[in-house]
């Protein structure tokens, strides 16, 4: 069994050689991928501990010594997403924005539980979650402003618009359960960013 697998499949049946640690990771980590999938069939609201805990194969005591509440496994969660959504793109090594837009539209299309917590169910988790979600979009903004030397603060404005603007695009596809409609927005994104941006990022 891969590293990865021990992460999100089940472990082993009998004795096994893992480590402590390996174990503890591979209960959370499937902990953290059943939450993702009852919230694709039951939203946040309808999900409940005893739905993570069933799908993942684990205890309730198991599920506690690991998070404090059904919230503080979604934060948890949420994390995780930026974190997935963040390195794809840091290996992309694009100072392109529309190789980037296609990156990220790829990367949410390939896992639309992923992208559903990362940007529909994340507006009934709480303050906590949206103030870390909308941390995350304006460290992206932030970036791109950099990434296309935009000086002025019109020019980084537009950075923050243009992110908010693929954010709520974005959603509107998830909504719907579009992943087709998702992925179609590279090319009406790239144009809008050409008009928005500086000159240099017109790559």
């Amino acid at each position: 069994m891969t590293d990865h697998d021990t992460k999100t499949g089940p472990l082993p049946s009998g004795r096994h050689h893992l480590s402590r640690e390996q174990v503890v990771s591979s209960q959370r980590g499937r902990m953290l991928k059943a939450m993702r999938e009852s919230m694709m069939e039951r939203g946040y609201v309808g999900t409940s501990v005893t739905d993570v805990v069933r799908r993942a194969g684990v205890s309730r005591e198991t599920f506690y010594q690991q998070f404090t509440s059904k919230q503080d496994c979604f934060v948890q969660g949420l994390d995780e997403a930026m974190d997935t959504l963040s390195g794809n793109l840091r290996a992309a090594g694009s100072r392109s924005f529309r190789s980037l837009l296609r990156v990220y539209l790829r990367t949410l299309a390939a896992d639309p539980a992923l992208a559903r917590l990362y940007l529909v169910e994340v507006y009934a988790a709480g303050p906590e979650a949206m103030a870390r979600r909308t941390a995350n979009q304006q460290r992206f903004a932030g970036a791109l402003a950099e990434m296309f030397q935009a000086r002025t603060g019109e020019q980084r404005f537009a950075c923050l618009a243009l992110v908010a603007a693929v954010a709520q695009l974005v959603t509107a596809a998830l909504v719907q359960g579009d992943m087709d409609a998702l992925l179609a927005l590279e090319e009406p994104l790239a144009a809008l960013a050409e008009r928005l941006l500086p000159v240099s990022s017109r790559e």
